[in-house]
């Protein structure tokens, strides 16, 4: 049985008409070349080739082989252009979601880390709140969630992705704009503008003020960290949000200063425990991990 670099170099000659020209087709030592041709057509018991005029010219009985060779390798080349295309993602789709204060910064500087790795891969982005994305995993939606907390779910694995702080956003040009630094004492003399308390970095603010025995005033609620920030670039108030949202100081006018209480929180990937992750999700899990443990506080 004739192997695939047998093929490739019968193939070779056939098609230049010289040993010479079929090693430079294919980038190797004529030498080489005329040493398998021969070994071939000892192995076939078949001469393949007459040399007329200094080419080597099909033998009539080995006409019906090239043939057949020439199909082999035109398959052979169909195999090696899917082979390549699944290795860019052509034709592959990922689909996977975040809560918002994860696709704020972090999901965007994923994508394109991934899509550099796999330029032709489509993508189906979605945002989530936590309560949808039991839902999109277990409708086949999408493959993986980022989330912002982890719950018990028979069906579903939580993987640590990063863990990070709290910060207080405050105007650039008010008050504490000078500032590097804040207590909750200092928090609770400022109107808030907060998530509710019951969301997973909610509660951890609201503990920052009772295990310090303070009260403080919200009086602007908003569920997304994106709307919140933009309240306080507008001077309406001061709040407390995960650094993730703000990572590389993507919204103008906010001054970060650090919170002197205890903030860490925990995020997570979640996906089905029952079904394999693809490659491509298994590389963009990576690659979130990656970007928000360097953009973390507590990264290095």
């Amino acid at each position: 049985m004739l192997t695939l670099r047998q093929i490739e170099v019968i193939r070779a000659i056939m098609v230049t008409g010289s040993i010479a020209g079929a090693a430079r087709l294919l980038n190797v030592a004529a030498p080489g070349i005329s040493r398998l041709m021969k070994y071939s057509e000892d192995t076939l018991g078949v001469r393949l080739f007459d040399r007329r005029a200094g080419r080597y010219v099909p033998t009539p009985q080995a006409r019906h082989i090239f043939n057949l060779l020439d199909t082999v390798h035109h398959k052979i080349e169909d195999l090696q252009s899917a082979v390549d295309g699944l290795a860019r993602g052509d034709r592959q789709e990922l689909c996977i979601a975040s809560v918002p204060s994860i696709a704020n910064v972090m999901m965007p500087r994923a994508v394109a880390a991934l899509r550099r790795r796999y330029p032709d891969l489509a993508l189906d982005i979605n945002i989530l709140k936590i309560e949808e994305a039991i839902d999109y995993l277990l409708l086949g939606r999408g493959e993986l969630v980022a989330i912002s907390s982890r719950f018990d779910h028979p069906l579903i694995k939580f993987e640590l992705l990063a863990s990070g702080r709290l910060l207080c956003i405050v105007p650039e040009n008010g008050p504490l704009g000078t500032r590097e630094r804040i207590t909750p004492a200092e928090m609770a003399e400022f109107s808030l503008i907060g998530i509710n308390p019951k969301d997973p970095y909610g509660a951890i603010m609201a503990a920052m003020f009772e295990n310090a025995g303070l009260e403080y005033r919200m009086n602007i609620k908003a569920r997304f960290g994106t709307t919140v920030c933009s309240l306080v670039a507008q001077g309406l108030g001061i709040a407390i949000i995960d650094e993730f949202t703000v990572a590389y100081g993507q919204v103008p006018g906010l001054k970060r200063l650090t919170i002197d209480a205890e903030s860490i929180f925990h995020t997570y990937a979640a996906y089905r425990n029952d079904v394999s992750l693809s490659a491509f999700a298994e590389q963009f899990l990576r690659l979130l991990r990656a970007e928000m443990t360097a953009a973390s506080s507590l990264g290095g």
